[in-house]
């Protein structure tokens, strides 16, 4: 009896030891998850940090690619008035914006020269015929060329100054898009559609799917739009975030068409100046202004080259109110012949245009470059 007492004790004392050494090992491994869960969430971090700094680098890398000066041509609506037919003033026109595209210019300004006094291509005019309303003819030929071509009958109903747009050659800007072609930027239009509370505004960018937009904006407006990568090929929108019209040049070093303004003389041109600081850097051309070759331009964030008409600056001064000087080289900081030893007795605006930007191209080059390209 005694040693059957003795044997349940040793039992007892055993299953004792046994659950405190269980306990004990329990103890071990729960510290051990602890530690792997402890190790598995300093690695993730340690991935999103990395993720992090490579988007950051990105950024700059694409902040780097960016182009933070503009280029703005100024020149008169008179030259329509040189051509002999409807036709071959919008053709002329769109030699000026194929040119401009070409050397990636942000801003055309339409100047007058003849005190016509126009100020918007809004409303409704009446057919120009050969003569006259040249400005504003010229000024809405330019809008509706930098227009992708699906977004056009959005913004320019029928109209007698379009009405042989049809013939022109087309800009073929890297903002007027394909409708499979993948970019991380498009053109669009907000469209008049209901949308869900919270819910962004709905733009046709020109594809095949609708994009949903981060913000509610009013119906009709002109956006630029930053696709985001699409999360579900078969989701029926495409979701993107309303950027500023600049916002492809200065981040991504894309041209992204030119915007045009109307100018009412030629002191306008400098006096209405988008820019807050104004143009810094002020070219005029001329036969009679100095070489080109020789002219070294200092460095700038917005530049502006004028050209005159038929006759040249002269005329545009003469007949400006605002200026009581006779000489139009001292308007510039630069007047330069951007032709020199020319063989014709006069080379035609949108002669000029193509040769000067084509011989001034270097030289803004050399200007724009950053201590790090050079």
């Amino acid at each position: 009896m005694a040693d059957g007492v003795a044997a349940k004790r040793v039992q007892a004392e055993e299953r004792k030891v046994d659950w405190r050494r269980w306990k004990q090992e329990r103890k071990a491994e729960k510290k051990k998850w602890k530690e792997i869960k402890l190790l598995k969430k300093l690695e993730k971090q340690r991935i999103r940090e990395l993720a992090e700094k490579q988007v950051e680098k990105q950024e700059e890398q694409k902040e780097d690619k960016g182009r933070q000066y503009t280029l703005s041509v100024a020149l008169p609506g008179s030259i329509l008035n040189n051509a002999q037919s409807l036709e071959l003033r919008t053709y002329l026109a769109g030699q000026i914006a194929r040119a401009c595209a070409i050397f990636c210019v942000d801003e055309i300004i339409v100047f007058d020269e003849d005190g016509e006094d126009v100020k918007s291509v809004e409303g409704n005019f009446e057919g120009i015929g050969r003569r006259g309303k040249a400005c504003v003819q010229l000024a809405r030929i330019l809008q509706y060329l930098e227009c992708p071509q699906y977004l056009r009958k959005s913004f320019f109903p029928k109209h007698e100054d379009l009405q042989f747009a049809g013939l022109l050659n087309p800009l073929d800007s890297p903002h007027h898009m394909r409708v499979d072609e993948d970019s991380e930027y498009r053109e669009g239009v907000v469209l008049d559609r209901p949308t869900k509370p919270g819910k962004g505004s709905f733009v046709n960018c020109g594809m095949k799917k609708e994009v949903q937009i981060d913000r509610q904006l009013n119906p009709g407006l002109r956006v630029t739009v930053r696709l985001e990568e699409p999360q579900k090929p078969e989701a029926k929108v495409r979701k993107g975030t309303v950027v500023s019209s600049h916002h492809p040049r200065t981040v991504s070093g894309l041209y992204w068409g030119y915007t045009v303004r109307l100018a009412s003389c030629l002191s306008a041109v400098f006096s209405e100046c988008p820019f807050k600081e104004g143009y810094d850097l002020s070219i005029g051309t001329s036969e009679r202004g100095s070489s080109v070759d020789q002219a070294t331009l200092p460095s700038f964030r917005h530049a502006l080259v004028v050209f005159g008409g038929l006759e040249g600056l002269e005329a545009g001064v003469d007949v400006d109110p605002n200026l009581e000087v006779t000489d139009p080289s001292v308007l510039f900081d630069f007047y330069l012949n951007t032709c020199p030893s020319q063989g014709s007795r006069t080379i035609r605006t949108e002669e000029a245009l193509l040769i000067s930007l084509s011989a001034l191209r270097p030289h803004i080059d050399e200007a724009v470059k950053t201590p790090s390209d050079s």
